[in-house]
């Protein structure tokens, strides 16, 4: 009996120990306190503010400063830190020499009971505090995702918790591009109202906001015609500097310069560089001499294309365009040595896209500090990397990613269904091939981007930490972190498939048609409807079972919902249901249809006499009940969701 009441009291010893490592940064009564030592960049501040919300979000009260040796976060930016204060870091077993090496990198670790976030700058800083946020239940969607965060009476850290990370990819971000879809009448007409066309700061700092959680530090503004310029909105590049977030634009909209709103013709005269040279430099000299000292950074795209995505003006034969464009960028380097400093020490970044492209590969000279970006094929796939030599470029390689996209032959604007493999795959090539400086992915919409938005960026960040096995397991943490465990490993299985099924055919391209065609032979220059390849007699029926494989995750998904936290009822509509559900539809709404035509026609698949009139019936109800179904649950995500 002695014995075991010995034993039993090791047993609750060692319990008791083991509990008593653990550090506790919230205790159920007092709000989580943070200290923000010595010197520091302004988006700290920033990610300080998010935090305290985050914490208020979890613990129900926000988290405040305390004196630094009562804070139970400690935060460090490396850069500006004293001497002494390194000195101390280096004592206390952190790897200071190993975090300056990163790019944006931190460092998390518990030292004498309080938590110390370290970071290599301003952004690796924010980066640091916000992982605090993940771990302590709080998505990068909380906001654009409607994913409330679940209440906690008590936070803790263990006393070994250490994680030390930076970027792979210097800069990482996104091109708010055909943002007249959603975005831009959103904002305007509902969370921040303005006259027509107009995105403004309150917009933005979302965005910027949704960035840092994402640990994103690049834009290129929304620059559609109709859109008033990024440079024009007041307050704007001051909520994008307070971020940690460079600016930079298009591959049409050289020195940050938003043609199609700033540059007027009556004024400036055309936009031709033969011709207008000295009004198109003074053009540029403006912008370049208000965005000197920008606290987020600049990235100045260089060269020139027409004032549109168009082929640069005052110019026909390949010899006068390669003169040209070597005369623009030569003079430009002028331009940023005068205005800002050293052209080699800034973020330049030329696109050779379409017609440059041709140029380029003339032997245009492209200084060896800048960085070369290459582009996808506006599908996904990337159609040039740099080679070996090019690979070797101070300035690093680009990517430019679509993830949505307007124009020819067929534009995806409703629905963000690239899939998951293909997109790793095509990253994974261009980080082999050193394109590591600066990748951008096209976006119309952060809120609609969602999980794959966070993907492409999870890859710029730590691509290392990737391989194609486990890729699926992001999909599937990232359901959990969003839905909670159950419902999470419970759709898995129906997501995978669902990119699978649009990767097979995207659920905009099921009408087997094209856009911006010759209007003079098409309304609109919209080509109509036609069958599909999907065929009713081969492969057993792949038309049919295409229907039934969308039906299956469907059932899945309206299944999990039983699951679902109510508060998370909003967020599991916006990213799961509703886009599950339409593609499902819009795969009904076009297949059926078919099928109704071709027993119409009189070439169905051997169906008897007296049954067509019966399948034609059903095939018309079941097309026509699927585009109401579209329509119902897109008014619901429009006008009601979330309010």
């Amino acid at each position: 009996m002695k014995q075991f009441i010995l034993t039993a009291a090791v047993f609750l010893f060692t319990v008791i120990t083991l509990h008593a490592t653990d550090v506790v940064w919230f205790d159920g009564t007092n709000p989580v306190s943070y200290c923000i030592a010595g010197k520091h960049e302004v988006v700290v501040e920033t990610a300080a503010g998010m935090f305290a919300s985050d914490m208020e979000a979890v613990t129900g009260l926000k988290a405040v400063t305390a004196a630094e040796n009562k804070a139970a976060i400690r935060l460090i930016e490396l850069d500006k830190a004293s001497s002494s204060a390194v000195k101390t870091l280096q004592k206390n077993g952190i790897d200071v020499e190993g975090l300056r090496q990163k790019t944006d990198g931190f460092d998390i670790s518990v030292k004498g009971g309080q938590i110390t976030v370290v970071g290599t700058n301003g952004r690796g800083t924010a980066y640091g505090l916000l992982e605090l946020s993940r771990i302590a239940g709080v998505s990068p969607w909380i906001w654009w995702g409607d994913v409330v965060p679940e209440k906690q009476s008590r936070l803790t850290i263990d006393s070994d918790f250490h994680i030390q990370q930076g970027a792979s990819v210097e800069y990482r971000g996104i091109f708010l591009n055909d943002e007249d879809w959603t975005l831009r009448h959103w904002s305007y007409s509902n969370y921040d109202p303005a006259p027509f066309g107009h995105v403004g700061a309150k917009t933005y700092r979302r965005v910027f906001e949704l960035l840092l959680r994402l640990r994103a530090n690049a834009i290129w503004p929304a620059m559609h015609t109709g859109t008033t310029a990024f440079f024009k909105i007041e307050g704007a590049k001051a909520a994008a500097d307070s971020c940690g977030i460079a600016i930079g634009s298009s591959h049409c909209e050289p020195l940050l310069r938003n043609n199609l709103d700033e540059w007027d013709e009556s004024v400036r005269g055309r936009y031709n560089y033969i011709s207008n040279r000295s009004e198109v430099q003074d053009y540029w000299a403006e912008r370049l001499k208000e965005v000197k000292g920008s606290a987020g950074g600049n990235m100045f795209t260089i060269g020139m294309r027409g004032i549109h995505d168009g082929s640069m003006e005052g110019v026909k034969t390949m010899n006068e365009k390669f003169t040209a464009l070597q005369q623009v960028i030569d003079d430009q380097q002028r331009l940023i040595s005068k205005y800002i400093g050293d052209p080699e020490k800034q973020m330049q970044v030329f696109v050779p896209y379409k017609e440059v492209l041709q140029i380029y590969e003339q032997g245009l000279k492209v200084p060896d500090y800048v960085t070369l970006m290459w582009c996808d094929d506006n599908y996904g796939y990337m159609t040039r990397l740099s080679d070996a030599e090019e690979q070797h470029r101070s300035g690093g390689g680009g990517i430019y990613y679509h993830l949505s996209y307007w124009g020819r032959p067929h534009d995806y604007l409703w629905l963000t269904t690239t899939q998951p493999g293909l997109m790793y795959n095509e990253m994974k090539q261009a980080y082999d091939h050193n394109v590591r400086k600066l990748w951008i992915v096209n976006v119309h919409d952060p809120k609609v981007a969602g999980y794959d938005l966070e993907l492409y960026l999870d890859l710029a960040w730590n691509m290392e930490s990737f391989s194609g096995d486990k890729l699926e397991q992001h999909l599937q943490k990232w359901l959990c972190r969003q839905f909670g465990q159950k419902a999470g490993e419970q759709l898995f299985p129906a997501m995978k498939k669902f990119y699978q099924l649009c990767g097979e055919r995207h659920p905009e391209f099921m009408g087997w048609s094209q856009t911006e065609c010759d209007k003079k032979l098409y309304d609109r220059g919209n080509t109509p409807v036609r069958n599909t390849q999907f065929s009713q007699t081969a492969f057993g029926n792949e038309l049919q079972h295409y229907l039934d494989s969308y039906q299956s995750i469907s059932d899945v998904v309206r299944r999990t919902e039983s699951l679902i936290r109510p508060e998370l009822k909003d967020a599991y509509f916006a990213s799961v249901l509703y886009p599950i559900s339409c593609a499902s539809y819009m795969a009904e709404k076009m297949l059926y249809a078919q099928q109704a035509r071709s027993i119409a026609d009189g070439d169905y698949d051997g169906t008897k006499i007296d049954k067509r009139q019966e399948k034609l019936k059903m095939c018309c109800a079941r097309s026509q009940y699927a585009y109401r179904k579209i329509k119902e649950l897109t008014s619901y995500y429009n006008n009601e969701l979330a309010g």
